[in-house]
């Protein structure tokens, strides 16, 4: 699957699903309540592939730090070592031209200003527009040079993590992590949650992956309707095979590996190849 993820919210998949069951949802039948649970399900059905894989480098104050607001799940932590600054406040500013309808100052038209130091910029075609120029600093960048692996410990292993003088140990507890070391910083790798800044669901958008969804909240929408004695029978025998096909497509496109990963894949087997067939046969290279 490619890495390039978008996503949509809930809502906008319900007002989807809305346009299909125009007659339910102007009747007032279909209850987003009922219904969330259910796109829950399918993203934890997709797997954590459709999960954004994001970095973050973490303060460790008092053996402690707090874990991101959209943290799901650890993919892998390191301690971070010495590291550089570059400083880009005199040197690397970053200028733009941004074109303005009238003079920033007296804010009138090219024709009607008097403004000496006004910045007018002449087209192709002879017109005169105002342009503003816009500079852009940055404050630093640093670049991390050495790293050190952190065990993450199981939950039997929690009393003795922060006891641990013989290598650095951690574990995750109530949104934070806890190690044995007093002051550092912590990079870590994780599958960041399906939510939004504002705490909405946030389900996959794409072409294919779409109707795995829409059909299984439809799948819900006709259930409900038929526990509560809606005459639906027919059209629940015709969703669920719809609904079984496009959870196939949908699985298949989510587990198809993109190019990066099976480029990935093919250097471990020529390498594992190399060090079966080959390299017992180097010494003999010389002669």
């Amino acid at each position: 699957m490619n890495t390039e993820l978008k996503y949509k919210t809930f809502d906008e998949l319900l007002g989807d699903v809305g346009i299909d069951f125009a007659i339910y949802n102007n009747e007032g039948l279909i209850e987003p309540a009922q219904l969330i649970k259910v796109a829950q399900r399918v993203n934890y059905d997709l797997g954590l592939r459709i999960n954004g894989t994001k970095e973050k480098v973490l303060d460790i104050e008092n053996r402690k730090v707090k874990l991101p607001d959209d943290f799901y799940v650890l993919n892998y932590a390191y301690l971070t070592g010495t590291y550089t600054v570059n400083y880009r406040a005199n040197a690397g500013r970053e200028t733009e031209n941004v074109i303005v309808g009238n003079c920033s100052r007296c804010h009138r038209a090219e024709s009607d200003c008097c403004c000496e130091a006004t910045y007018v910029q002449e087209c192709q075609n002879g017109e005169k527009i105002f342009v503003q120029v816009v500079e852009k600093r940055k404050t630093e960048t640093r670049t991390y040079e050495s790293f050190e692996r952190i065990r993450m410990s199981t939950d039997g292993g929690r009393a003795d993590a922060l006891n641990n003088h013989d290598g650095h140990t951690a574990f995750i507890k109530n949104g934070f992590i806890y190690t044995n070391i007093e002051h550092g910083k912590l990079f870590i790798s994780y599958q960041g949650a399906l939510e939004d800044d504002l705490g909405n669901l946030l389900v996959l958008d794409h072409p294919m992956i779409n109707e795995y969804y829409e059909y299984a909240i439809k799948q819900r929408i006709l259930e409900n309707l038929f526990i509560n004695g809606e005459d639906v029978a027919q059209k629940i025998q015709l969703i669920e095979p719809k609904l079984r096909s496009a959870r196939n497509n949908a699985l298949t496109i989510v587990n198809t590996p993109d190019f990066a990963e099976m480029y990935q894949v093919w250097k471990m087997n020529r390498k594992a190849m190399y060090a079966r067939y080959y390299d017992m046969f180097k010494s003999f290279d010389s002669y």
